[in-house]
């Protein structure tokens, strides 16, 4: 790396460690799997509407801002390796909470924890990979870490559609995502180091507000995270609100809803699999740039067609690019404080989770009170004006 201060690389070959990440990732997703596939049942089980139910990934979110920023502290002083294993733990605890719930208020309480465990799992999987692997290798295992999961919906989709055949939505949460964050648990124990000479310095030599100055006091950095709100918030047009739409307004089954998932789940995973590539020959910033553009572009597109062919094409096109700027960003944002790498992640997952939050909260009004088309137009100018965030504020630290 070119900064001065940057610390020295460091590698680690254990053959675990890079799967165990890409499972804890895994692990992070079916909860979200749950209300994209099933906003519908859920709605009908709790007798509202799908607008208010989708809130559920707003309060998640907003409750994974809040302990996001806790995070950043606390990432400072614990081992990497316990956090992320407490997170997992808290998917875990918010998936039986889900299964036993019986009104909305309890549903909203539990599903609000999985907002804790989704603070945890995204910013140590990332922060452990800049602290483990070399600066040439970090693309590429961000992009399997990212594509961990949106594979959970490629694998996890038709399991839980098949299980909610048998039984309900309900049994989902036993029949797969239980099992799923307990091998999450395992592998954690396995495959990731307990300690980092990264951590240990970070304790030693900083306190807990040189490190998020360090953050803030950064123009690109702070850019960086702002940036990444507005295109977190652009993108829950498609994967939180797309299912719906092809059922509500194109007539869709839910088996054939089952079959859009596992197609849009590809082509994320795919997209964030080659953002490495790419990152790697035109470098993080230019692919974040014009992947979030472009995101945007279908993100607006594919509520604006009447042929599900069509439709399904746009949005199909949009999840390819929402992976792969996904996974360029994150790599931008986690080049951006080499020296603060878990509090920059976890302040970075606090604007995630506020672009979720924000997302979900205007898409569900801009449905309620107008059109699924006034939805995606909304969020995709989100993602169109990241891009521009991306371009004139943001600076490629390991290019200058």
């Amino acid at each position: 790396m070119r900064d001065g201060s940057s610390p020295p690389e460091r590698r680690y070959s254990g053959k675990f460690f890079l799967p165990s990440l890409v499972v804890s990732q895994f692990a992070a997703s079916p909860l979200s799997i749950l209300t994209s596939l099933f906003l519908v049942d859920m709605a009908l089980t709790f007798e509202c509407s799908v607008g208010i139910l989708g809130q559920l990934s707003t309060l998640s979110s907003i409750v994974a801002v809040v302990f996001a920023l806790t995070m950043g502290a606390l990432s400072v002083r614990f081992k990497h390796k316990s956090l992320l294993t407490i997170g997992l733990l808290s998917i875990l605890i918010s998936a039986l909470g889900c299964f036993l719930a019986l009104d909305l208020n309890s549903e909203f309480i539990s599903y609000s924890l999985y907002g804790v465990g989704l603070a945890m799992v995204g910013p140590m999987t990332t922060t452990l990979v800049g602290e483990h692997l070399p600066l040439k290798k970090r693309a590429n295992a961000v992009g399997w870490v990212i594509a961990g999961g949106s594979l959970a919906y490629f694998v996890g989709a038709p399991i839980m559609a098949l299980i909610a055949v048998l039984g309900s939505w309900r049994l989902t949460l036993l029949g797969f995502v239980v099992p799923i964050s307990l091998v999450g648990i395992l592998l954690t124990f396995v495959g990731v180091p307990s300690t980092s000479p990264l951590h240990q310095q970070s304790i030693s030599n900083e306190t807990y507000f040189e490190s998020f100055k360090g953050v803030f006091s950064n123009r690109s950095a702070t850019a960086c995270l702002v940036g990444n709100v507005l295109r977190s918030a652009a993108f829950v047009a498609i994967l939180l609100y797309s299912i719906s739409f092809f059922r509500e307004q194109l007539l869709v089954s839910m088996d054939s809803a089952s079959v859009i998932i596992l197609v849009l789940a590809l082509c994320y995973t795919l997209g964030s699999l080659v953002s490495g590539g790419f990152v790697n020959r035109f470098g993080m910033k230019p692919v974040t740039i014009s992947t979030a553009l472009l995101a945007g572009i279908f993100t607006i597109f594919f509520t604006y067609v009447s042929n599900l062919w069509l439709s399904l094409a746009s949005a199909s096109i949009g999840c390819w690019f929402v992976g792969m700027v996904t996974s360029s960003s994150v790599s931008l944002t986690l080049e951006q404080v080499p020296k603060s790498r878990g509090t920059m992640m976890s302040i970075n997952t606090a604007a995630v989770s506020l672009g979720s939050a924000l997302g979900a909260a205007v898409g569900g009004w801009a449905l309620i009170l107008f059109s699924y088309q006034a939805l995606s137009i909304i969020l995709g100018l989100m993602g169109i004006v990241a891009a521009l965030i991306f371009y004139f504020l943001v600076i490629d630290p390991t290019r200058t």
